[in-house]
């Protein structure tokens, strides 16, 4: 009898624990917000039944919106449900203009024919509109994390509504007031010939055109190996591309296939490369992580610590490097710096 017992208790032991370890449910819904009337943003959420974590908020960057910069179908390739499988409830944003969110109608005309489209202003007006959504699912405050201009977005959002955000997360972002920039401030194309000083708008017009081989060379001249496929995934890099090119319903209608992607973020971010302060991070008072990868093209190391240095009513302030990492980190190898950038990450969003 105590044997059957002692068997049945086993029995019963290892039942929990295949339960246990079987992996959770990654469920997704899509869904639409109202921001500016007439606008609508397209959203996505990611999560699990056991997500009790705080909300996490991911916003995309210049071109790539956000299911293809976050929720890719390829393992290592969604942030999105890598965090959803730490405990969070994720939520992936389009911002106008992009993606599956409303364009305005300066992106349905040719490109030089009205100025750059969406700036910074515009687009914390569409995460103010999906923040109150999402508080109103969860009842508290969001977390946020921005890759490059969606950094700039999000801090700019979190100073102008600090009692709104639990944390944030600022992924290889400009800020200023730094003057220089190797590639995308003064004397580089970003720049009028004509006016010194002043964003070519006459060049980049409301929107650029983006073929699935522009996304990559910025990519491959990050990554310190000649053979890029030791440092990410063939089946990551075919899937963003896909991705990105498929965000665009009229992609398909164009030679070569491409899709648009506003420049109002390139205006902004030339001003930030040039010197210029576009939000005030002594505002924030949110827990701020501050990541920059170590061969990152696009923030600068006096970002992190301008940021760091302006961060005085957050309520903690954490900077990290991550030496050798690319801009698109959490797109690469595991071993390439997406393992670290994980921990950072999720203990971040955890810790109290």
């Amino acid at each position: 009898m105590r044997f059957l017992l002692n068997t049945v208790v086993s029995l019963v032991a290892a039942a929990s624990f295949t339960v246990d370890t079987k992996p959770e449910k990654v469920e997704r819904e899509d869904f639409h917000v109202t921001s500016d009337p007439g606008v609508r943003i397209a959203v996505r959420e990611v999560g699990t039944r056991r997500s009790a974590g705080p909300p996490v908020l991911l916003l995309h960057g210049a071109r790539v919106p956000g299911v293809g910069s976050f929720d890719l179908p390829v393992d290592g390739g969604s942030l999105a449900e890598d965090l959803a499988r730490a405990g969070h409830r994720v939520y992936v944003m389009d911002a106008r203009g992009y993606g599956r969110s409303t364009r305005p109608p300066a992106l349905s005309q040719p490109p030089q024919a009205n100025p750059p489209a969406v700036r910074s202003d515009a687009v914390v007006r569409d995460v103010a509109a999906v923040v109150d959504r999402i508080t109103r699912r969860s009842g508290g405050k969001v977390a946020l994390l921005g890759w490059a201009t969606g950094g700039h977005w999000l801090g700019q959002y979190a100073a102008t509504y600090p009692d709104k955000v639990d944390r944030l997360v600022l992924y290889n972002t400009l800020y200023g007031p730094i003057p220089d920039h190797p590639t995308m401030g003064r004397g580089s194309d970003n720049e009028d010939p004509n006016r010194p000083g002043q964003f070519n708008a006459a060049r980049f017009g409301a929107y650029r055109l983006n073929t699935g081989e522009s996304l990559l060379p910025s990519w491959d001249r990050s990554i310190p190996a000649e053979d890029k496929t030791t440092w990410r995934d063939p089946k990551v890099v075919d899937a963003y591309v896909k991705a990105a090119l498929a965000s665009d319903p009229a992609g398909g209608t164009r030679t070569p296939p491409s899709f648009r992607s506003p420049s109002g973020a390139m205006e902004d971010s030339f001003y930030l490369a040039t010197g210029r302060q576009l939000w005030d991070a002594s505002l924030i008072t949110a827990p701020t992580l501050v990541v920059r990868s170590g061969n990152d093209f696009w923030s600068r190391p006096e970002d992190v610590t301008t940021l760091r240095a302006h961060l005085v009513h957050a309520r903690s302030v954490k900077t990290v490097e991550l030496p050798d990492a690319t801009h698109y980190v959490h797109l690469d190898r595991p071993e390439r710096g997406r393992d670290r950038f994980m921990r950072e990450i999720t203990a971040f969003l955890t810790a109290r």
